[in-house]
């Protein structure tokens, strides 16, 4: 009795299990840097920073898109158009000796890209988030708004709600 009972319990958490997984999770979510970033990156903000937010972005819609199964099967292509910091950079404050980091104003980022499901149907993606509001830039870091901007967007792909309007 206690065989069979164990068998049954065994058989049970091994179809539960099969089914509590997603089919499915993103093939691929791809980043790059759009042609105007990368010259700002490249005079101004310091590479090493952008390239920074661009693994921050395709970290936290991995991670989102795992967790929610929105897109399963598909690819997600983005490119991180804008990026504008809180405060002055590693390569900025290097380039300008009078330069302060308690020098602060609003930051943000821009996303443009597409989802391609994996009927291949292509949806296209274009996101943008500025802060308006100075007072609330006092307290961030560096990329504070554009991290932000970047959770906002993760947060918001995962539930499928960042979608270019037409």
């Amino acid at each position: 009795m206690r065989t069979l009972l164990f068998a049954t319990f065994t058989l049970l958490g091994l179809v539960g299990s099969a089914l509590a997984e997603p089919l499915s999770t993103v093939s691929s979510v791809q980043v790059t840097v759009g042609p105007d970033l990368a010259k700002k990156a490249a005079e101004d903000y310091g590479v090493r920073d952008i390239e920074r937010l661009v693994a921050e972005l395709q970290a936290d819609v991995q991670r989102e898109l795992r967790r929610t199964g929105v897109l399963a099967g598909g690819r997600v292509e983005l490119t991180l158009t804008d990026a504008r910091p809180n405060r002055p950079t590693f390569k900025q404050l290097g380039d300008r000796p009078g330069l302060s980091y308690q020098s602060f104003g609003t930051g943000g980022l821009a996303i443009e890209g597409k989802a391609i499901s994996i009927d291949g149907d292509i949806t296209p993606i274009r996101y943008s988030w500025y802060e308006a509001d100075i007072r609330d830039s006092r307290i961030g870091g560096t990329w504070a708004d554009a991290e932000h901007g970047i959770d906002r967007f993760a947060f918001r792909l995962g539930r499928g709600k960042v979608y270019a309007r037409r």
